[in-house]
């Protein structure tokens, strides 16, 4: 039972790599190979399915942060064989060189808004059950606003992805970050709960919206953000302001999600059962989905679900499964070779379409 406790905990908190939390999915390391002054626009990478992952990602490592687009296949043919070759569209921060060690990201920009995209925001402070809460409020002209909650092993920088098209289209949005977040209260054992008590810090930031002047609600989340979403928009005192949800790879099944998680961080095969048991236990996780999904005729809200087959870390299938039982209500916009919560980045403009063809009417 103690190996079953510790590799529920392995499970639980998000993988590390120095000191930075790696986004579930992204965590197979990745070597420059080849960065010239002669082709600043191309950087090769260690030849994998993940370096030839299709689409627009960050690429992260000790001290840099750059950003990657699709993968140039004329060149990777004539590149060795081990490689791949994609194009290097920006360096954000720090220095690229041949031989670092990298990772793939979902998470495009880092710093704030203001700084990474030109945005004019506020630095708010959003009370919760644990302790305030640090937020971005970027100013709109509606009186919808949109609250963002980021998946597993990313931080708030993963709304940024989309804020432009939020700000186009004249809507406040909130990006708080909640428990166990940088500048945030750590949950009281220091282990995530897959959004089953985090709900309640994104519940906060709605009613801060609220406060705020906010006359409806549209909550888009990420992964476990999306779980979350779900949670406020059954559970909240005010799900009745909760007007639409957008749910990019939402962990609807806890124990596939508990199991892919220990797999990803060497827990052996054989302890998966036990680690899931004990994460349930340790956690006050519970083996259903959240009561929205598993009562899904009492679903009111429109919902937008960005999901794919790939993805190795929530199956897709209850998505899928939860748009055929509500198609009254569920849209499900399919995107193929995404890793978890990289459905914009892997099909970006097909997925920014779907979101503002679901958003206008809300409006």
């Amino acid at each position: 039972m103690v190996a079953g406790r510790h590799a529920a905990g392995r499970a639980l908190r998000p993988a590390r790599s120095g000191g930075a939390a790696i986004p579930a999915g992204f965590g197979e390391p990745l070597t420059v190979h080849a960065r010239s002054a002669a082709r600043p626009e191309r950087v090769a990478l260690t030849r994998s399915l993940t370096a030839e992952l299709p689409g627009v990602y960050g690429l992260t490592g000790d001290g840099v942060h750059a950003v990657v687009g699709h993968t140039l296949h004329e060149a990777t043919h004539s590149a060795p064989a081990d490689t791949v070759v994609r194009s290097l569209l920006d360096v954000r921060g720090g220095t690229l060189v041949t031989g670092a060690a990298v990772r793939l990201s979902p998470t495009l920009h880092t710093g704030d808004p203001r700084a990474a995209l030109g945005l004019p925001y506020d630095d708010v402070e959003i009370p919760s059950e644990l302790g305030d809460l640090p937020a971005w409020e970027v100013p709109g002209r509606r009186t919808v606003w949109v609250v963002a909650a980021h998946g597993l092993g990313t931080t708030r920088d993963q709304a940024m992805n989309v804020l432009l098209l939020l700000h186009r289209a004249g809507l406040p949005v909130l990006v708080p970050a909640y428990r166990g977040d940088p500048g945030a209260p750590k949950s009281p054992d220091g282990v995530g709960r897959l959004g089953a008590a985090e709900w309640r810090d994104l519940d906060a930031a709605v009613h801060h919206a609220v406060s705020r002047g906010a006359s409806r609600v549209v909550l888009l989340g990420w992964s476990t953000g999306a779980t979350m979403a779900l949670h406020v928009a059954a559970e909240s005192a005010l799900r009745d302001r909760i007007s639409g949800l957008v749910l990019d790879s939402p962990v609807l099944d806890p124990d596939a999600t508990l199991r892919a998680l220990a797999t990803s961080r060497g827990v052996p095969r054989f302890m998966l059962p036990l680690a899931v048991r004990a994460a349930q236990g340790r956690a006050g996780l519970r083996p259903e989905a959240p009561a929205l999904v598993t009562a899904s005729d009492d679903l009111r809200t429109p919902v937008l679900i960005a999901h794919g087959p790939d993805d190795g870390i929530a199956p897709w299938a209850p998505s899928r499964d939860l748009a055929d039982r509500r198609p009254d209500l569920v849209t499900l916009h399919r995107v193929p070779r995404a890793p978890h919560a990289a459905m914009w980045n892997a099909d970006r403009e097909g997925y920014e379409e779907a979101l503002n063809r679901f958003l206008m009417p809300l409006l």
